[in-house]
């Protein structure tokens, strides 16, 4: 298995479409249509816990969809920071909420089938609400239409049935990351 090449069908100003030529396991010459993000160095999410042991999820209208989507916080690494500030200012920029204790989860990619995208996944325990001065250091993306949602951790899948059952979509992902993450609430 072995990348031959790889030629450019389409650029946008954030995405384009690829097309890699590869050979198989059995030698034979396969071509695969695959989405590429362009001027990122990878994508983080953010898992919010508060002292309360609630998870803050974000309630976002996202055009692909025309709908809003149930998701955690999450920013692409296209200022060439570090991943953990990327987890940082994206916490603040779409929540307002703050931590002083990001730890790595897990990181993998998104739709392999599809992209070349990979996340990596962040907790932020005991986030809190960031001062004025913080948030307009952090200010929203003005393209974003972003409510934020608290909820305790023993009512999170009632409370994203409910959100399901109301029209919204639920980001499939959060489900394995909220198992992923119980390990940090009743510490």
């Amino acid at each position: 298995m072995k990348i031959i090449n790889k030629e450019v069908l389409w650029q946008g100003r954030f995405l384009r479409i690829v097309l890699i030529s590869f050979v198989d396991k059995n030698g034979n010459l396969r071509k695969w249509e695959a989405v590429e993000r362009i001027n990122s160095k990878g994508i983080v999410v953010v898992i919010p816990i508060t002292p309360q042991e609630e998870f803050v999820f974000i309630r976002q209208f996202r055009p692909a969809f025309g709908g809003f989507v149930i998701e955690f916080p999450a920013g692409l690494n296209d200022k060439k920071e570090f991943l953990t500030e990327v987890a940082k200012r994206e916490l603040i920029e779409e929540t307002g909420m703050l931590s002083d204790d990001i730890v790595f989860l897990a990181e993998g990619p998104v739709s392999s089938g599809l992209s070349t995208e990979v996340i990596t996944v962040y907790i932020a325990k005991d986030v809190k609400e960031a001062s004025d001065e913080i948030k307009k250091k952090f200010p929203p993306d003005e393209t974003e239409n972003i409510e934020v949602i608290k909820v305790p951790s023993e009512e999170v899948f009632t409370f994203l049935e409910e959100r399901r059952l109301a029209g919204d979509l639920i980001d499939l992902k959060i489900y394995g990351f909220i198992e992923l993450a119980k390990k940090f609430v009743n510490k």
